[in-house]
């Protein structure tokens, strides 16, 4: 783990000492990652590197070999996250840096001075990491990310199929009060499937609507365009993917939650077992 910065008292006043020396900086942008280790770890110490898998793992090979143990990089967008996650897997302390907290105010910007700028700081022990979730956790928070947004893509197709209704003034929404429920799909299914006669598409609505049957048959009452029907189809049929689709990714998140859960539950068996050791030996 990083250590803090530490102060130390010399002839010439206070000093800041060294605290992790054998710590690097990466400064982050889309399309290059700039690598900056020690003097003492290798001649060409600030590296420039793609951003392709191949480019990950070969920082990953080059920091090892130059015996870094913690690494500091900024929080550039999203493509800082792979990298991320290929240090954290191959054992290194990374600490995730928000970029205000590294501002260069001395030198000209360039990415060889920051990522230079950021190693210096980190072996000082001058930065503060941000909060990061781990692997697991991570990937929760993006299936849940990923749910919400097919969520607001169901909304918008409802949206869209009350406006091709409304435009053939089918006034549907304003007696019932859920147009996909049982009763507003059956409605609509069928009047996708040529239905257009107001009393039959009224006798689907479930007997125990509120509105009464004739006001529903009214309501049913429409000028049937056929563009404004296929539009009312297709924003339907997206519905329903989204509709599957998040049933699909309720699945994919408790998957990854049982795996969490086990980690989590195997961690803490772990500690117990540690715990009882020292107790054993103390007694």
């Amino acid at each position: 783990m990083a250590k803090k910065a530490k102060k130390i008292k010399t002839a010439k006043g206070l000093k800041l000492e060294i605290v992790n020396p054998q710590a690097a900086g990466i400064d982050v942008s889309s399309t290059e990652m700039q690598v900056c280790v020690p003097e003492h770890c290798d001649v060409d110490n600030n590296r420039c590197f793609g951003t392709f898998t191949e480019d990950l793992k070969a920082i990953s090979r080059w920091l090892k070999s130059c015996g870094i143990t913690t690494v500091a990089m900024e929080s550039t967008g999203i493509y800082w996250v792979q990298l991320f996650m290929t240090l954290q897997a191959d054992g290194f302390d990374v600490l995730m840096v928000n970029a205000k907290a590294i501002k260069n105010i001395g030198e000209k910007k360039t990415d060889e001075v920051d990522a230079e700028w950021i190693m210096l700081l980190h072996s000082y022990g001058l930065l503060k990491a941000s909060f990061q979730p781990d692997n697991q956790a991570r990937r929760i928070r993006n299936l849940s990310r990923h749910r919400d947004n097919l969520i607001r893509s169901a909304s918008r197709e409802v949206l869209h199929m009350q406006k091709a209704m409304e435009l053939m003034n089918i006034k549907l929404g304003n007696v019932i009060s859920d147009i996909l429920g049982k009763s507003g799909q059956d409605i609509i299914r069928a009047i996708i499937a040529g239905e257009r006669d107001p009393a039959i598409l009224s006798s689907l609505a479930d007997p125990r609507c509120k509105a009464a049957k004739e006001t529903i048959r009214k309501s049913l009452e429409a000028n049937w365009d056929e563009d404004l029907v296929f539009m009312l189809e297709q924003n339907y049929n997206l519905y329903l993917v989204h509709q599957r689709q998040m049933q699909d990714c309720d699945r994919q998140i408790e998957k990854v939650a049982t795996a969490y859960l086990a980690e989590i539950n195997a961690a803490d068996a772990e500690k117990l077992m540690r715990a009882q050791k020292k107790k054993r030996k103390k007694t």
